[in-house]
């Protein structure tokens, strides 16, 4: 990690960054960090406990790196903060540090819990991140629990120390801001999409081929053989119109739609790209030189590609983590597939699939479970009836609930609260 970066390549005031950020994290009470546009941490007061013992993981230490650039990529498209589930389950929040009209690094404050960690999920997160589990678990007990509403308020507070980093007007950004979560309709910006998917007028010497080599190498990942085919097109592009500006304006257009198109084909998030696209789209019109704009065309290759791979597993462990700390909060209610889908902004067969995958059972058998685990403790309190109990942990069917619990643990609810917690199989 390098802490030692005091100059100003980043493209703001480093120092001021680092003293603001230690100002946040001696106040809060919460590790407050510093990374540049590539994850790295550029400044770090001093590691907690917990980030003490898993150091020495290379392997975690880029996940980490991962997830802290996917937050503040996220909060830059969200306009200015948003709260993110690391790798470990464990909760962060990030706000960008926006000069030139760009990010040029971020804020990323935490770890902490917003719920107590349960040992089941985290010793299954543990091991498949090559962790030794008992040593780990210890330094996880000191991560400090901290209700959602404090943290939504931390958050709020980090994108305002951002915004004074920043140079822009925090008042502007924060009514910018508001006008982005509003503005939720992008059909405007889809039909402008299905009117430029191409030219089938482009004469036949267009390196058509070099184009569909492009796309697979999207695809793919391979940022090397992305970045060699991208600027054999440009250059046949400005050889074949005689560097004519608005010609070339208008293919380097075609270029971000087929890029973003690749992009969503290797599995980035569709709204992600969207949202991307509109912004580069739009930024287009104020270049006024070749050289800028086809320089604005590669970093947008970057990003897309990062968007698919870099970042795709770290969002997939977002969205889990959001899901199951909506379901811990809601169980006991009525709550469905969908419900949880619209909560963490997926359409439900996607939420289905990637749930599927990375918890290795489905959506119901997880709720089923947190379910029969609660009923569990309020079996051992002979105060409550059984038939209050089914209905407190969300089951209306009293008889259902039976069956659920006998399947899970081997025993009838009633033998479990009889054996005092004992698991004596019914015969």
């Amino acid at each position: 990690m390098n802490t030692e970066n005091t100059g100003n390549s980043l493209g703001f005031n480093v120092e001021y960054a680092k003293k603001c950020a230690k100002l946040y994290s001696d106040s809060m009470q919460v590790r407050c960090i510093i990374i540049d546009t590539r994850g790295n941490t550029i400044y770090c007061d001093e590691l907690c406990s917990f980030c003490k013992s898993i150091a020495k993981s290379c392997e975690y230490e880029e996940n980490c790196r991962n997830a802290h650039l996917y937050g503040s990529y996220q909060a830059e498209r969200f306009g200015g903060k948003y709260v993110f589930f690391c790798p470990l389950g464990l909760v962060h929040w990030a706000s960008p540090v926006i000069c030139d009209g760009a990010m040029k690094g971020a804020l990323v404050a935490g770890p902490v819990h917003m719920v107590e960690p349960e040992d089941f999920l985290l010793d299954e997160i543990l091991e498949k991140n090559n962790l030794n589990m008992e040593k780990i678990k210890s330094h996880m007990d000191e991560i400090p629990v901290l209700k959602p509403e404090r943290v939504n308020n931390l958050s709020e507070m980090l994108f305002m120390i951002t915004a004074h980093i920043s140079d822009i007007n925090p008042l502007k950004y924060m009514e910018e801001r508001e006008s982005q979560e509003q503005q939720a309709d992008i059909s405007e910006y889809m039909q402008y999409i299905e009117t430029m998917g191409g030219d089938d007028t482009v004469t036949n010497a267009y390196p058509i081929e070099k184009e569909k080599e492009l796309l697979s190498a999207i695809t793919l990942g391979d940022k090397q053989i992305s970045q060699k085919l991208l600027n054999e097109i440009l250059g046949h592009i400005f050889f074949s119109t005689g560097r004519d500006f608005e010609i070339i304006k208008a293919r380097v257009l075609e270029l971000v739609v087929l890029l973003s198109r690749a992009a969503l084909k290797g599995g980035a998030d569709v709204e992600q790209i969207f949202g991307l696209n509109y912004k580069y789209l739009n930024q287009i019109h104020g270049f006024k030189t070749v050289e800028d704009m086809t320089n604005w065309l590669s970093k947008i290759m970057t990003r897309f590609t990062d968007c698919v791979f870099n970042l795709k597993n770290v969002k997939h462990v977002d969205v889990i983590y959001r899901a199951v700390d909506y379901i811990k909060r809601n169980y006991m209610k009525k709550i469905t597939l969908d419900n949880v889908a619209e909560h963490v902004y997926l359409c439900p067969s996607y939420f289905s699939k990637v749930f599927k995958e990375e918890m290795k059972f489905n959506f119901n058998k997880y709720l089923n479970n947190i379910r029969i685990e609660k009923s569990k403790a309020l079996l051992l309190n002979e105060s409550i009836p059984l038939v209050d109990i089914s209905n407190i942990v969300g089951y209306e069917d009293q008889s259902y609930f039976s069956k659920v619990f006998k399947k899970l643990t081997g025993v009838s609810p009633g033998k479990y609260r009889e054996s005092r917690g004992k698991l004596v199989l019914d015969d």
